[in-house]
Order: structure tokens, then sequence, then C-alpha cells
């Protein structure tokens, strides 16, 4: 039955939002290099080298997407301070799904015990967590929404082929979420966004019952050579130098890929986010994942800007400076 509280009916437009809460949720199977390289012929060092990363974990039978992404939704709401009932919009960055239809959003939001608030979900791969802030932030300047939850869930290893080195090696499961409330000063600053959709072939899967696809080189020269410009032009819409900032939260690719993205950027007093060497490239659920972490490894402050930036398959991107909560 429909139902709607008069406490969260005719919001008016507000300064800004902010996040008041993130968190993250991992699956309980960790699984190193050794282990996954003994299967693909290659070594754990090389796994390393290549990509960055140590060891990365991989969702259980019981941990769906949208089960991991209501369990990193109970958590920032916890730390917030709020219930679920205190939500009135859902946004859930994904592009791993088993099925279209229905939202992933609707489930979490069912799983929440808030059936009937806005939820739906966003599928922008990679860049998905910072395309939903995005959009959440707008919802909330317009009055159209509150409070809301922002999540990326992704079970990669269900769209990946265990027997492909490119793809088996980097991907992985797991879910991070952010509670975003208005405010009076803007704590989420304008997104800069974008693709090319020319070189969507390059991060694709073919068909309905294929796996991912991945031509890592050129992924590689795509955000290096192009997307520091985009970090720069998010700054610039924040009226911030990159030097002042103080946290650096990209999409977790490849760790080559980050510490030349914030070099080349000049983000030098930043804390540089590195959550892909223990948890791997968790497509959508990265940028949180790596945000949750840099906050509770105390690296960056409350009040700290901090830059968030996503980017993959379509190819899309996305980008903008938060502060810390």
């Amino acid at each position: 039955m429909y139902s709607h509280s008069s406490a969260l009916a005719g919001f008016d437009a507000v300064a800004g939002s902010r996040i008041a809460a993130v968190a993250g949720f991992r699956p309980e199977r960790v699984v190193g290099n050794e282990a996954l390289g003994r299967g693909l012929g290659v070594t754990a060092d090389w796994i390393e080298r290549r990509v960055g990363v140590r060891e990365r974990r991989f969702a259980g039978p019981e941990e769906t997407v949208t089960g991991m992404a209501a369990g990193a939704a109970a958590k920032a709401l916890s730390a917030a301070g709020l219930a679920p009932a205190d939500i009135d919009l859902l946004v859930l960055a994904t592009c791993s799904m088993p099925s279209p239809m229905p939202s992933g959003a609707a489930s979490v939001a069912a799983l929440l015990g808030v059936p009937h608030i806005a939820a739906f979900d966003v599928n922008a791969a990679c860049a998905g967590f910072c395309y939903a802030l995005g959009v959440a932030d707008g919802l909330i300047r317009s009055g159209t929404s509150r409070r809301a939850l922002v999540i990326g869930a992704e079970r990669m290893t269900d769209w990946v082929d265990q027997e492909d080195v490119d793809t088996a090696t980097v991907f992985a499961d797991g879910a991070g979420a952010a509670v975003v409330v208005a405010a009076e000063r803007t704590g989420i600053h304008p997104v800069e966004w974008g693709g090319d959709g020319d070189k969507a072939e390059l991060v694709a899967i073919p068909d309905r019952h294929g796996s991912v696809t991945m031509q890592g080189q050129a992924v590689y020269r795509w955000v290096t050579s192009e997307l520091a410009a985009v970090a720069a032009a998010a700054c610039a819409r924040a009226g911030i130098a990159p030097a002042d900032l103080k946290g650096f939260v990209t999409h977790q690719a490849n760790l080559r890929m980050i510490e030349r993205l914030a070099t080349t950027l000049g983000a030098t007093n930043a804390a540089v986010a590195r959550d892909i060497v223990e948890t791997g490239n968790t497509s959508a659920a990265s940028v949180p994942l790596a945000l949750s972490r840099l906050i509770d490894l105390g690296q960056v402050r409350p009040g700290d800007p901090i830059l968030l930036m996503g980017f993959g398959a379509g190819l899309s991107y996305a980008a903008q400076v938060i502060v810390c909560p």
C-alpha cells in the first residue's frame, strides 16, 4: 500500500548537500595472488607488478549484489545516526546485476525495510558511484529529496572468465555506501562528467551470456593521457587547487595508473587511496570502498577536501570534490 510520511513532504531547495557517513561491505572470502595465479599459470609477483593487487574478495553464494549493498547501507546509516525510515531516496550504482529487472535499488530498499521510497539503478560501470552521487546531490539541491543513500555494489566475479588472465587477476566483489543529506553549505561540489562512446568496446560484455572483455593497455593510455584534465576541471569547479586536496580517491583499476594520475594532477599533499592492493577492482563499489578505508585509517579527517573520480566502461568518467565526513 502506498504511504508517504508528511515529515518528508514539501522540501525546499537547499544550498547544497554533504556526505554524512560512508561505509563498506567486503565479502568474507579472501583470495590471494598465489592461489589465483596458480590456476592462471602466472606468479603472485607477476600479478602484483602488473596491476598492484595482492589480494581481493570474492562473494559467496549468499553475498548477492543487493545483499552486499544493503549491508554497506546499514553500516553507513548507523554511522550517520539515522534509520532506514529517515531516507527518501536510494540510488544504486551497479553493472553486475544478474538480471536487468527488477532494479537492484528496489530490492535493496525492500531489504532495508523502506520499499516505498524513490529507488533506481545507475549503470555507468566503474564511474557509477560518482554519477550516482552527482544525481543525489542535484535532487537534494532541488528540494526533491532530503536524505539519500548512494551505493556502489558489484559481483564482478559473476561476469569474469576465471581463465582470462587480463580480467580474472583484477576484478573482485564488494559494496560501499554513502549517506547524503541536505546542508547549508556545499559539501559535494559540482560533478565533472562525460564519456567517449567511440571507445566503448575497450571494456565491454559482448552479449548477455558473455564475460567482461578489456583492452587494458588502451584503457591505461586513455586514463593517463586524458583524465588528469577531468580531475583538474573538477577541482576548478570546486574552487580549489589540486595541491590543496587532502585526499585523492579514484576508481581502483590499476595501482600504477592511480599513482600516475595523482602525480600528473599535482595532488602533492593528498593521501592517495590504494585500496586496490587489498580489494582489487570492484567497479562501481571501488570509490566508496577506497574512501571508507582512507577515513578508517585516519589518513583524511572531517572537513578535508577530497577528490573522487570514477572511470571505466562507456568509456565514462565522473569526478567531484567532496568534504570529508
